[in-house]
């Protein structure tokens, strides 16, 4: 059975608020919730693959303290320049 385009939204954006950490649910909770209908399905791809991530890892990534493996450089570059003051990496 394939997943209609809402639906997937719709469960991309769960996950983005219900990850485990508070910090990592305002990080990419907004993001989601303001830029998912934006992109493709290969930026889609990309961040439902982020999400797999740990929470430590990706706040470590986002945060700048370690390097962000360069699969995941471009959609994190993105939910980066997206939040409220624009973090940098």
């Amino acid at each position: 059975m394939t997943e209609s385009p809402e639906h997937r939204l719709k469960r991309l954006r769960m996950r983005s608020w219900r990850r485990g950490t508070k910090e990592m649910d305002l990080i990419l909770g907004p993001f989601a919730d303001s830029a998912l209908k934006e992109l493709d399905s290969m930026d889609l791809d990309a961040f439902e693959a982020l999400l797999v991530e740990n929470d430590q890892d990706l706040y470590a990534w986002f945060s700048g303290r370690a390097a962000t493996p360069e699969r995941h450089v471009k959609i994190l570059d993105f939910v980066r320049s997206r939040h409220i003051g624009g973090l940098s990496r």
